[in-house]
């Protein structure tokens, strides 16, 4: 059995991008191609996906391959996890492999009413559904509508996701569901509460056998406490029921609050973990 379980005590901020976030001379700069996609796996949605190719990427090698959901905001430049930036200094300086990312948005339907209670984005139905659906939109839709121009690693332990809040969820029901194909997740300030079920994991995890998954959660004490659950606590009983499984995670638990600061703050740290 692993070592008993302990509350870790909020790490505090304020949480600043160091260097690995920022631009720095001599480093070689990938590229980031800006896509659409009509999918039939979410039948009448349309979004927005982004492809960074790292500048020492070569043809004639299979790429690792990280998804971020929620793409806009982990591929900007300007924001707090500026993933192109910080993917050029970690692969430059080899802390973390040749890695291809693919920055996707949720869908959006035209012309549909929005779902009740969000905008007009199937955010919510697409994160936080419990199922293997939006593991077969990436598998069979996105990653093969990439891998006709890029050489991608079928090899799930050079596979990675990433996501903050429902893209956190997400990213892990896509490694749980399919582990043959991911077996890494990166979650920042992940809603696993009973949004659309997803408070059940922790005991999913306890009774089910490990699964091969390499996991980092990012989560803060100021966290939401909302009716749907207390977001803080659900992260921790996460770390504990990993811990309880004999699961590779790691937990940084700090003060903040439902945003990117602290999780854009060490992702270079929780990159290179992840990759090790």
């Amino acid at each position: 059995m692993p070592e008993k379980f302990v509350i870790p005590v909020p790490k505090p901020g304020p949480f600043v991008l160091g260097a690995d976030s920022q631009r720095q001379p001599g480093v070689p700069r990938g590229s980031v191609t800006k896509h659409e996609w009509r999918s039939s796996i979410f039948p009448g949605t349309e979004r927005n996906f982004w492809v960074y190719v790292p500048a020492q990427y070569k043809a004639d090698s299979p790429a690792c391959v990280m998804v971020f959901q929620d793409g806009g905001g982990y591929v900007s430049e300007d924001g707090n996890l500026r993933v192109p930036v910080v993917f050029d200094n970690l692969i430059h300086k080899k802390e973390m492999p040749v890695t291809i990312g693919i920055f996707i948005d949720p869908g959006t339907v035209p012309g549909a009413p929005p779902p009740p209670g969000h905008d007009g984005s199937q955010r919510s139905i697409e994160y936080d559904t419990l199922s293997d659906q939006y593991a077969r939109f990436l598998l069979e839709e996105i990653l093969p509508a990439v891998s006709q121009t890029h050489r991608l690693t079928s090899s799930p332990e050079g596979r990675a996701i990433c996501g903050m809040s429902s893209g956190g969820i997400c990213s892990w029901t896509v490694a749980w569901e399919r582990p043959d194909a991911f077996g890494k997740v990166l979650s920042h300030v992940g809603s696993f509460a009973n949004i659309r079920g997803g408070h059940v994991y922790p005991t999913l995890i306890r009774k089910t056998t490990r699964k091969p998954i390499r996991i980092f959660l990012q989560a803060g004490s100021n966290d939401l406490d909302v009716g749907w659950g207390h977001w803080p606590l659900a992260n921790l009983e996460m770390a504990a029921a990993l811990n309880f499984a004999g699961y590779d995670y790691r937990l940084d638990y700090g003060d903040g609050e439902h945003n990117g600061q602290h999780g854009g703050a060490i992702l270079p740290e929780s990159l290179v973990w992840l990759w090790r």
